[in-house]
């Protein structure tokens, strides 16, 4: 014999009906098979809702109790033949009228009772279930329909009642023993006490019945078909990478349907479990699919954990106090107040100090809670020897399942530094000695986070899934969109990098898709998109609270990385090509570096200073390996060597520069690069990246330019270097007949800094650097002499986007 049960989604409407006809079909040819079926889908809920309204007297519960019948109703229409549909609709009708009976004195009374919520509560199924049996006979096949309130008994306890499995084992063999059909529909969730007055097992209660039936009748087999597949790793609804459990063993499927999981009800496994009998999680809409098997022992499937699971509407209660250390019995009051008031506790975890106790519960009992526990403890509070109880709300359970993470250790490691990376803050933290189970109690907000982050980590070997948010969609932006574009294949099959472009602003337009923007069309779509908003964008980037999530800043807009702090707080890694912040004042540039590291992100900008070399990174390198750096000799810009490697006096200067900026070498304003502000930037950036707390007017800047030059706007500032051609061409001739060249050249020596031009002979490090090159030279305690040199093209496009992109993937990588 076999027991099947269909959920109230598999039996939402005739069509569904059908299909678990044909399943059931195929069943009876295998085995003689018990049907039990939840109420039409949500009408639970809706019968329900109707006693409440009538309880309160509002007379709109008739609508309600309008649409019961008429969905019962087009129900037999819909299944049953007209010649046969008589007897089914008068029983649709009777049944209807006495909810409405039942209603009305719930309404002349106001008052709606947990005896009362049952027998209201129990029409769902009761009518399905007679529908569904007569469908059967309809299409020819013989069945025994009966009521659950004949064959299981219960206590008295409405609502949540509880089981007498002797007497339910007595009345389903006297039953089962004296029939010979080889199909029976039986309602779930419904039951009744030893007075026959009806009790509901519980919400979910239908798969109780199941699992009660099969453990009475001593069934081969129990099915649980519901709209999903199987047990799945993690819940759908929050991480799309979610896939089925092919095999797990009756106490994780506990842990895991107690944690959330959806597919199975709690109760469900424990009479299963006792006699051994297997469960099956199938799909009624995909009846093909192999589903999920729940037995004593699961085939390995080479995961140390089976699932991961999480409960919302957690509260934390907290009782704690100086009085509570070395003295017995506290946890004991504690826990009978809370029994007196039927709180169920859902996590416990207490301190070794003794200090504190902590309890997770439904936050819906909260209050109820500290009422209770503080009255139990009212003369400790008085005497402060114990403080009022404490409570902390909007907080969930995220839990990791698999009975073979006792047998590997670093699970618990693993799973703390994953969220942690991630800027989950852990609140509690709960462990049982069989190791079946490590959950934490983190922010409600945080869930959705949380669960991608560990089933990234526990499941998807395959890739790693980085998210980011771009802002600025100028020459080097759309040249980084291009790069990301092109390389993101490569990405994920050779670095396990699953990059997405989710958020892209510029001045005008701002888009956020969660599933990742197209990169083949994201100048359309940013076009179509809605008004640029900065603050908006970084709440939308904080609300959305996305696993592995990067801001890439490509502007040079101070505005932009003033927020970055905001983000470093939420743990979102910060990758800025933008110089602003990282050549602001000092304490805002070391704020910025200690949120990094406090919230456990990154704070990267190695593009502030050489495009796409890796001169930041090689200082980094040295820094943390214990070297110390005593000077640093560099040609920072790649439009000034451009331009000086460039001008001969053959061609005015300000042609050359006017070339360098078409090309896309200088800052939008050329101005900042030929005054050398832009090279002090990037020598303070170093020294700071050295240990040298630093500002902008500790900087020498001995500057070449005219200062009627640096007036007015640039075109003006065009007009004035062409007056001043004289000037430069000075400048270079005096250079060429000592036989040097023109550098602009940025030191830091033990502490102090300067830029400006230099004329190089041929024997420096310096002289031999074309085109827009830049050359960055580190003395230190290794190399004293020989300097450790990182050289390359400094400036352009195509070099800087490649320099953001390496910060992305340390970024991501972290």
């Amino acid at each position: 014999m076999q027991v099947l049960k269909f959920g109230g989604t598999s039996v939402a409407n005739a069509e569904n009906i059908t299909k678990v006809v044909a399943i059931v079909k195929r069943s009876i040819q295998k085995d003689k098979t018990v049907l039990v079926v939840s109420a039409l889908g949500g009408i639970t809920d809706i019968l329900l809702s109707a006693a409440t309204l009538a309880s309160e007297g509002n007379e709109a519960y008739n609508e309600k109790l309008a649409i019961i019948e008429q969905r019962h109703l087009e129900a037999v229409k819909q299944l049953i033949p007209v010649a046969q549909q008589s007897q089914m609709l008068s029983l649709v009708k009777t049944a209807c009228n006495e909810i409405e009976d039942i209603c009305n004195g719930i309404f002349l009374l106001g008052e709606l009772t947990a005896r009362s919520i049952d027998r209201i509560g129990s029409y769902g199924e009761w009518l399905s279930s007679q529908i569904i049996a007569a469908k059967f006979k309809a299409d020819g096949i013989d069945n025994v329909w009966k009521d659950a309130r004949q064959l299981i008994v219960t206590n008295s306890n409405f609502s949540a009642a509880e089981v007498d499995f002797a007497a339910t084992q007595e009345k389903v063999t006297t039953f089962f023993s004296s029939q010979s059909s080889s199909l029976f529909v039986i309602p779930g969730f419904i039951a009744a006490d030893k007075k026959g007055i009806t009790t509901t097992l519980g919400r979910g209660g239908s798969d109780y019945t199941a699992a009660i039936l099969a453990s009475a009748l001593h069934v081969n087999t129990l099915e649980i078909w519901t709209d999903v597949s199987g047990m799945m790793t993690a819940d759908p609804r929050l991480t799309s990478n979610a896939r089925i459990i092919p095999h797990i063993s009756y106490q994780e499927a506990m842990e895991l349907s107690h944690f959330g999981a959806k597919v199975i009800y709690p109760p469900t496994i424990q009479p299963v479990m006792s006699q051994g009998i297997p469960v099956w999680i199938k799909n009624t809409f995909a009846p093909e699919d192999e589903g999920t098997l729940i037995e004593s022992v699961a085939t390995k499937n080479g995961n140390i954990v089976r699932g991961i699971s999480s409960i919302n509407n957690i509260a934390l209660i907290s009782l704690e106090g100086s009085g509570m250390i070395g003295i017995p019995g506290f946890s004991k009051r504690l826990f009978e107040a809370l029994s007196n008031e039927k709180i169920n506790v859902i996590l416990i975890t207490q301190s070794s100090s003794e200090h504190s106790i902590c309890v997770g519960i439904d936050s819906s009992l909260a209050e109820k809670a500290k009422h209770a526990v503080d009255g139990a403890f009212a003369n400790e509070i008085a005497l402060q020897k114990v403080d009022p109880l404490q409570i902390e709300a909007e907080l969930s359970i995220v839990a990791l399942v698999g009975e073979n993470m006792k047998s590997h250790p670093g699970i618990s490691g693993r799973m703390f530094s994953a969220l942690g990376k991630n800027g989950i803050n852990i609140r509690a933290i709960a462990q049982g000695s069989s190791e079946k189970n490590i959950s934490a109690v983190i922010s409600t907000k945080d869930v959705r986070k949380a669960i991608n982050v560990l089933h990234e980590e526990f499941f998807e070997t395959t890739y790693k899934q980085v998210n980011l948010f771009v802002v600025g969609t100028g020459n080097v932006g759309a040249k980084l969109l291009g790069q990301l574009k092109q390389q993101s294949a490569f990405l994920q099959e050779q670095m396990k990098l699953q990059v997405r472009v989710v958020g892209l602003s510029n001045s005008r337009k701002m888009l956020i898709d969660e599933e990742g923007i197209d990169l083949a069309k994201w100048k359309e779509k940013l076009d179509a998109a809605p008004a640029a908003d900065l603050q908006k964008l970084i709440d939308g980037i904080i609300t959305r609270n996305l696993r592995n999530s990067v801001f890439v800043d490509i502007t040079a807009n101070d505005k932009v990385a003033a927020v970055y702090d905001q983000l470093l707080k939420k743990s979102i890694s910060v990758v800025a090509c933008n110089k602003v912040a990282a050549s602001s004042a000092f304490t805002n540039y070391k704020e910025l570096k200690d949120l990094s590291r406090e919230f456990n992100c990154q704070f990267l900008f190695e593009t502030n200073v050489g495009a796409g070399l890796p001169v930041i990174a090689t200082l980094n390198d040295l820094m943390r390996s214990g070297d110390r750096v005593h000077r640093i000799q560099a040609v920072l810009s790649g439009t000034l060597n451009f331009v000086f490697n460039n001008y001969d006096g053959t061609k005015k200067f300000a042609e050359v520069v006017k070339q360098a900026q078409d090309e896309g070498y200088t800052e939008p304003d050329p101005r900042l690069d030929l005054s050398g502000t832009d090279v002090m930037r990037k020598i303070m950036i170093l020294a700071r990246e050295a240990g040298e707390n630093i500002e902008m007017d500790h900087i020498a800047n001995n500057s070449f330019m005219p200062a009627s030059c640096m007036k007015g706007s640039v075109e003006d500032f065009y007009k004035e270097m062409a007056k001043e051609e004289t000037h430069f061409k000075k400048l270079y001739e005096k250079a060429h007949a000592e036989g040097t060249k023109l550098k602009f050249v940025a030191s830091f020596d033990n502490g102090r800094a300067s830029v400006g031009l230099q004329h190089i002979d041929p024997k420096h490090d310096l002289y031999h650097l074309y085109g827009k090159d830049n050359v960055v030279l580190f003395y230190t305690d290794r190399y004293s002499e020989q300097p450790l040199v990182v050289k390359g093209a400094g400036a352009g496009a195509e070099v800087t986007a490649s320099g953001v992109f390496a910060d992305i993937m340390r970024a991501g990588k972290m």
